[in-house]
């Protein structure tokens, strides 16, 4: 590794004169190097690294690094309006960076979430030093990969970021009123009153969001998707099994490796949003959930900005962490095995007793019925996944005794079962409101009665009177399931507040939302003609290789 010059801090202009700010670390030797860069929008000092390792490390690999402010955000000049600049001012940045002193005209992109989003914008219009770039839990289309998911608004998420960045803004101008109180709900999320950004911050993109509740032009103009349809460059794709923006991360990869020239990786841990370590929730992965990214990053840009033959070309491009094993799995792509079907089956009290529903492989042809109320009241609360805060694994076993959750739970394994891939719900329902919600959450039983979380869904459904089959797309997953131990679905009408609760008509968002709201009762069919059903990816068939730590991540 190289020594590494002292941290300078440089300036650039884009193309209506606004200025950024930059920090660059460069390698303490001779010679042309190339440039890695991220744009982000919470303090270039920060420089990602909750998730990265310090840029320091990576200009020690010899590369200079680049960690730029975006408009309106710490140092750099200009209004912050989120998303709406980076594609113009990304553009400019790869350009400047490309021209630094010592660099060698390749520029390769690299940072999570809203410094993820930076490289796709700038990726747009194709400036020709940007060679590649390593995109990480991104919204593809911003609408159902970000904001909303199965047409219910994710509330939890966004509230607290929104949140999060008005406060840095009235830091920014110096409000201190208002910075004082909104740290303060920063830190009492989830909010009674999530109506402080109405008062505090009336220009928050919060604000949009809700009203464009539908996927509209407002979010074809914003989304990276209606964007990107021309661009080709390598891209090192990164995502966890429980943060909120996987749907982004899968969909852009299968969009590209579908049709794209150039060399597409996916790599997906057992993370949340951050941080990517080996405990994720109540549940410890192991060392080798531990993150590989940095080193993985580094071998990613030694071969496509310095032209070294690393052997990433000669391995599989996907790499999955399957939990449970807790080892990294390779597939040729995205595995696509045959759905296994498991069926719901009831003696009618599956709200009542975990022994009354049950999940079996044969459909009943006799149609039985549960009978599901939701009281705005108490809605069902939100525990771990993909979509609460905190996320991840956690034993749910008292949140499944709770009588507005309808449970159905196989027999034990009789050997270990893979999966790997998407789970789909289809549940067979109706109900006495004009709208409602379905949230469902597959978890693993242990022969203790512990219950943990394997992946879930959600979806805001707008006929309650249609006797429909409606399908709920859970999250995917990589996951062995012991032998002896069972799987369980368990339904509710709310997952509060990681989403918005539905009040009968729609979603409830404020106090005066929730004063209207009313009881909903639906009525789950299962067995008969109608029978409700889960979708599972059994992957005993599939073929797939343990990837060698050292080769792979080394």
């Amino acid at each position: 590794m190289l020594k590494v010059l002292p941290k300078q801090t440089a300036s650039m202009h884009t193309r209506d004169r606004v200025r950024l700010d930059a920090d660059i670390y460069r390698p303490d030797a001779d010679g042309e190097f190339p440039v890695l860069l991220m744009r982000q929008p919470y303090g270039r000092a920060i420089a990602s690294t909750v998730v990265y390792a310090h840029p320091t490390w990576y200009a020690a690999h010899g590369y200079i690094v680049v960690i730029q402010d975006v408009r309106g955000r710490g140092t750099s000049e200009g209004e912050f309006q989120l998303f709406t600049h980076e594609i113009t001012d990304g553009e400019d940045a790869v350009n400047w960076a490309a021209n630094l002193p010592s660099s060698n005209g390749k520029v390769g992109m690299y940072g999570f979430s809203y410094q993820g989003m930076t490289q796709l914008y700038a990726a747009v219009n194709q400036p020709s030093a940007l060679t590649t770039i390593c995109p990480a839990m991104i919204g593809y289309d911003l609408y159902t990969d970000w904001a909303y998911e199965g047409g219910a608004f994710c509330l939890q998420t966004n509230l607290a970021w929104a949140i999060q960045l008005a406060t840095e803004s009235a830091r920014l101008r110096g409000d201190k009123t208002a910075y004082q109180a909104l740290f303060a709900a920063s830190r009492n999320l989830p909010l009674t009153n999530p109506e402080i950004l109405q008062q505090l911050a009336p220009d928050s993109f919060y604000h949009e969001w809700l009203a464009h509740s539908q996927p509209d032009a407002y979010w074809e103009k914003l989304s990276p998707k209606q964007h990107l349809q021309s661009v080709d460059l390598p891209m090192f794709h990164i995502g966890g099994w429980f943060d909120t923006y996987l749907r982004g991360t899968l969909h852009l990869y299968q969009d590209m490796a579908a049709r794209s020239t150039t060399p597409q990786h996916l790599l997906v841990g057992p993370w949340a949003h951050l941080p990517w370590g080996r405990k994720v929730g109540e549940i410890d992965f192991g060392i080798k959930a531990a993150s590989p990214v940095d080193r993985m990053q580094v071998r990613w840009f030694d071969q496509f900005l310095k032209g070294e033959n690393t052997g990433l070309l000669d391995e599989s491009p996907v790499c999955l962490f399957e939990m449970g094993s807790n080892l990294w799995r390779t597939f040729s792509n995205l595995p696509t095995p045959t759905d296994k079907s498991y069926f719901l089956s009831t003696s009618g009290l599956a709200s009542i007793r975990e022994d009354s529903g049950t999940l079996t492989t044969q459909s009943s042809e006799l149609s039985t019925h549960d009978y599901l109320v939701h009281d705005p009241w108490r809605p069902v609360p939100a525990l771990g996944g993909h979509a609460a805060i905190p996320a991840g694994v956690f034993e749910r076993s008292h949140i499944d005794c709770r009588c507005d959750i309808l449970t159905y739970t196989s027999e034990p394994l009789v050997e270990n079962l893979h999966l790997a891939g998407d789970v789909v719900a289809k549940i067979s329902c109706t109900a006495d409101q004009p709208s409602y919600d379905l949230c469902a959450v597959l978890s693993e039983v242990y022969p203790d009665g512990c219950v943990y979380n394997l992946t879930q869904g959600y979806v805001h459904c707008r006929d309650g009177a249609s006797n429909i089959s409606t399908t709920i797309q859970l999250q995917p997953t990589c996951v062995r399931i012991a032998k002896g131990n069972a799987l369980r679905l368990s339904l509710s009408a709310a997952c509060f507040p990681a989403y918005a609760m539905n009040s009968g008509t729609g979603a409830v968002i404020s106090s005066d939302n929730l004063r209207d709201a009313q009881i909903i009762t639906l009525t789950v069919n299962c067995g008969g003609e109608g029978n409700s059903q889960i979708l599972l990816p059994d992957c005993c068939g599939e073929s797939f290789g343990i990837e060698s730590q050292n080769r792979r991540h080394k």
